[in-house]
């Protein structure tokens, strides 16, 4: 069967079929925002497994993406760059998303890393105090539930 048979009927037209099987829309999502959302030729990802790397008429595809680079081909330009945490990576057709908690985008790995060490060092001085924090209230309660039981005794 031709490709153009396939998809006869449906809303894709013949000048389009060949973007259909060259590229892939990859979308980078954060709580807050999304980070990435572009045409793109190439993914390569890195999970608990080792790398590896998704062209456009692969399998669909899931993997738990551990803490690293992600690098992405938009279409007609060259490699970007992604810092992610650990987070999800499913492909589906021509799409593929990404689900992770923090994330920066570059096109330079020099200038990724300075915006990593910026940004997830922030995030580690305030889970620090929030640990520190929780910390308290975990030793106050405990410290309550103790007069409480010696007045009761």
């Amino acid at each position: 069967m031709k490709l153009t048979e396939r998809y006869k009927g449906s809303m894709v037209d013949e000048r389009n079929l060949e973007n259909i099987a060259t590229e892939m829309q990859l979308q980078v999502l954060l709580p807050t925002e999304i980070l990435v959302n572009e045409s793109v030729v190439k993914i390569i990802a890195e999970a608990e497994n080792g790398s590896f790397c998704l062209l456009p008429r692969h399998i669909d595809y899931v993997a738990a993406l551990v803490p690293g680079i992600l690098s992405f081909y938009p279409t007609g330009r060259g490699e970007h760059f992604a810092a992610l945490d650990e987070g999800i990576l499913v492909k589906c057709g021509r799409d593929v998303y990404v689900s992770t908690l923090n994330g920066v985008c570059g096109t330079d790995l020099d200038q990724l890393e300075a915006l990593i060490k910026e940004r997830f060092l922030d995030l580690d001085e305030h889970e620090r105090k929030a640990r520190t924090a929780l910390a308290r209230l975990e030793a106050g309660t405990l410290r309550g539930f103790r007069e409480l039981q010696d007045k009761i005794s």
